[in-house]
């Protein structure tokens, strides 16, 4: 048996690919819709994503994933925090087993045009600290090709924070 099934962590499930990170999440948003839960756990999850691909999640950092989510859901402040410091801690732990996982579900829960705000907000939540690392950038392009951009489409969209991007800063 392995540890994270030990501690109750597991993958993928068998009911339609939803992930046990994605339903954790879910679950503490019971005044939601099953549906819309399940889409703005898996959004703040790949938001965490970003942020933590230093391997340090800014103050900054969290306060603009709590807006976003507080502005997608219309979530209280207590309930976006909530969401946010649940999906922080389930990259931390399970970053590198979920991460694909996860962004592939939200590819297959949202529409183009959710997807879409979902990489705008990925920059956002990565520029929210003065400046976007290249690991963080990196991890935004490897999360768009995920959910179906083109990678011309992400470098446009990459382009409007040149002057946040850390190979374009001055030292």
């Amino acid at each position: 048996m392995s540890l994270l099934r030990f501690l109750g962590i597991r993958g993928a499930s068998r009911d339609g690919g939803e992930t046990e990170t994605v339903r954790r999440i879910a679950s503490r948003l019971e005044r939601l819709e099953p549906e819309q839960a399940k889409f703005l756990a898996a959004f703040a999850y790949v938001l965490a994503r970003v942020a933590n691909a230093d391997l340090h999640i800014a103050q900054s950092e969290t306060e603009a994933m709590e807006g976003i989510v507080r502005g997608t859901a219309g979530l209280s402040e207590a309930e976006a925090a909530l969401v946010v410091e649940i999906a922080k801690s389930q990259t931390r732990v399970l970053g590198g087993t979920e991460n694909y996982v996860v962004t592939r579900e939200f590819k297959n829960i949202s529409t183009p045009a959710q997807r879409g705000r979902l990489l705008e907000c990925l920059f956002e939540i990565a520029a929210a600290d003065g400046t976007i690392e290249t690991v963080e950038s990196a991890e935004i392009a490897a999360i768009g090709e995920e959910i179906g951009f083109t990678r011309p489409e992400i470098n446009a969209l990459r382009a409007a924070y040149r002057e946040r991007l850390a190979e374009f800063k001055t030292r």
